[in-house]
């Protein structure tokens, strides 16, 4: 009998691509999306020490239970975890522990992660999938590029989203019918996508440019750093925000290249090819007047001369990489967001921004931590003394 597979909120412009990745014959997933009620939830079952973005996505898992339109007996729900040495390895068990105490001990928990953490409650994943999820990486980041780099400037407000919404809408369909997925056939998606994007009237007029790093919940999720984008825009401001691929490319450098022998000749084997996937997408919108950072092998190598590569737990080295590489590109406002609890992001990032903006002098770095206890006023309040001034 196939079960529905509940999936917190994670990366707003990737999930509804991934959820047509994870579907099989067994579980059929769902993107949650409610946001009523999750603190109160959460903080029932769980620790108030315990990081953010857990508390949000439990809170989730719980308040949709609750809801009564899923049945316990036939809903499975699904944590992603990179394994690493930090609380995010404990997500799994501790979620496992506050459905038993809910009353729903006989919902099952797996966990999605590719260091072997809890191989008996991990997702069955096949190349199918894996091959859905890679087309589901690329999309999800010419979209989230494309639309912060034409949302702020459009003639007409709302043109932006429609184009990503029908766009998203069509790729999805091809996911789930699983045509046509061929790496030729996502090269030309790629660029009429972004001749697309850059067909939509603009304004013309200069925005301040404020790039948004930190942990990947935070980065990428609405809910996770509470409408920041939305937010910035609405102030007058152009959002920059990485892509996700860069994250996968880091994680496979610093984390799975660490295995000796044929795998780990397969995992570099594998990297250099979606490296140069991603050099394609970034060829492609910079070819139609649009702006990014450099393709994976370049970034990493300058990154060497400002970040130690030993910074590899959760996040590591990227998050002050992406400081240093905004500084280059030219952004002089960088806002760092971190929920939260999460260890690695505290020490690994905001432990290298304080050093990294002196040695770019003109750069303005504000740090704010998203967490239960706090509310959006008074970080909104923070953010705006980045953008006072030219």
């Amino acid at each position: 009998m196939k079960k529905t597979l509940l999936i917190p909120s994670m990366m707003d412009d990737h999930m509804p691509f991934l959820r047509y990745a994870l579907a099989s014959k067994d579980y059929e997933p769902v993107i949650l999306e409610n946001r009523v009620g999750l603190m109160d939830a959460a903080l029932r079952y769980s620790h108030n020490d315990m990081c953010y973005p857990f508390h949000l996505a439990l809170g989730q898992y719980l308040t949709a239970l609750d809801s009564g339109e899923y049945d316990p007996h036939r809903t499975a729900l699904l944590m992603f975890s990179a394994g690493d040495a930090c609380r995010g390895s404990n997500f799994t068990w501790l979620v496992r522990r506050a459905l038993e105490a809910a009353g729903y001990g006989r919902v099952e928990a797996l966990t999605f992660n590719v260091k072997g953490v809890e191989k008996e409650a991990q997702l069955p994943i096949t190349l199918s999938m894996a091959w859905k999820a890679l087309f589901g990486l690329f999309y999800g980041d010419m979209l989230m590029l494309l639309a912060h780099q034409t949302r702020p400037y459009e003639k007409t407000p709302g043109q932006t989203n429609a184009c990503r919404e029908g766009w998203t809408a069509r790729l999805c369909r091809d996911l789930e019918t699983g045509k046509g997925l061929t790496i030729r056939r996502m090269k030309k998606t790629l660029s009429a996508l972004a001749a697309d994007f850059a067909a939509i009237p603009r304004s013309g007029e200069k925005k301040k440019q404020v790039a948004v790093i930190g942990e990947l919940y935070t980065k990428y999720c609405a809910l996770g750093n509470w409408d920041m984008v939305a937010f910035l825009e609405g102030e007058g401001a152009e959002v920059l925000v990485n892509g996700f691929s860069w994250y996968i490319l880091y994680y496979a450098s610093s984390q799975v290249a660490r295995a000796k022998g044929p795998a780990r000749w397969l995992w570099q084997g594998l990297s250099r090819w979606v490296a140069s996937l991603q050099g394609c997408m970034v060829k492609t919108l910079r070819a139609h007047g649009f702006h990014s950072l450099d393709p994976f092998p370049a970034f990493q190598q300058k990154a060497a001369e400002q970040v130690s590569p030993e910074l590899r737990v959760a996040d590591g080295w990227l998050m002050g990489a992406e400081l240093a590489a905004w500084a280059e590109f030219g952004c002089r406002r960088v806002l760092a967001i971190q929920p939260f609890g999460c260890l690695p992001n505290h020490i690994c990032g905001r432990g290298r921004y304080a050093v990294l903006t002196r040695q770019y002098p003109g750069v303005r770095t504000i740090s704010v931590d998203l967490d239960s206890s706090g509310t959006p006023a008074q970080v909104y309040n923070r953010v705006k003394l980045l953008l006072e001034g030219d």
